[in-house]
């Protein structure tokens, strides 16, 4: 297949994350050799202002940065937008009337690749700051999936393990997300969405079946890979 558009990706946030994104791309391309493959400009941008921060804290507002490595990518000849960071879409919401290519909205592909796989609903494991604006909830409900969320003492784990995967820490995070996982299933056995970019790598450490996990990263993936060879939105 040949692929019809050019993806830029915004990415380091963080850059563990991104690099898995590239990988994903490359995985699930329909390619038989390089020429196939999808050409792809990345835009690695660690020092945009922590999203989680801004969003809890009142820290520095990550928006211009966004707003301005979303319109590099599509001076430099991307088609089409992905910023493999879940958090960063609370602010690219706002901004979308000012980009000037379409985004594949990570929040979306996931949501819809949970209505898929589980009707039934899935635990959301998300970022703190995530989780306070209620960026998946509002969309759920839009698309009717039904979300359950981790208590408070479980959501502070879930987001330290994050916060260890940004520290490549990944042994730490992986035994610390065994036993959330164990905790909710106890609950409720439902599969998890991995509504953080750095959680995929953490289930990756802990070998848990990945049956278990609706993976963003692998959502977003997919989706710009339909786009990108079918040639549509």
């Amino acid at each position: 297949m040949t692929p019809q558009k050019t993806l830029g990706v915004l990415g380091g946030m963080g850059p563990a994350a991104s690099a898995e994104f590239m990988v994903l791309l490359a995985k699930l391309a329909p390619a038989s050799r390089d020429q196939e493959h999808p050409q792809v400009i990345l835009l690695s941008w660690p020092q945009i202002p922590d999203r989680t921060e801004a969003i809890l804290y009142g820290g520095k507002d990550p928006s211009p940065y966004l707003l301005e490595g979303l319109n590099k990518l599509a001076s430099w000849g991307a088609d089409l937008l992905a910023v493999p960071c879940n958090t960063a879409h609370y602010f690219i919401d706002k901004m979308k009337d000012q980009l000037s290519r379409p985004l594949v909205h990570i929040v979306h592909s996931t949501l819809e690749q949970t209505k898929q796989k589980s009707p039934s609903g899935a635990w959301l494991l998300a970022s703190n700051g995530t989780i306070k604006t209620e960026l998946y909830q509002k969309y759920a409900k839009q698309m009717e999936v039904e979300l359950f969320l981790p208590d408070p003492k479980e959501q502070e784990e879930v987001h330290g393990c994050i916060e260890l995967v940004k520290k490549n820490d990944l042994r730490g995070a992986a035994s610390m997300l065994s036993k959330v996982l164990s905790s909710l299933q106890e609950k409720r056995d439902l599969p998890f969405i991995a509504a953080c970019t750095e959680i995929p790598l953490a289930f990756k450490a802990t070998n848990l079946d990945t049956d278990l996990m609706i993976s963003s990263l692998e959502a977003l993936a997919l989706k710009c890979i339909s786009i990108i060879y079918n040639g549509a939105p």
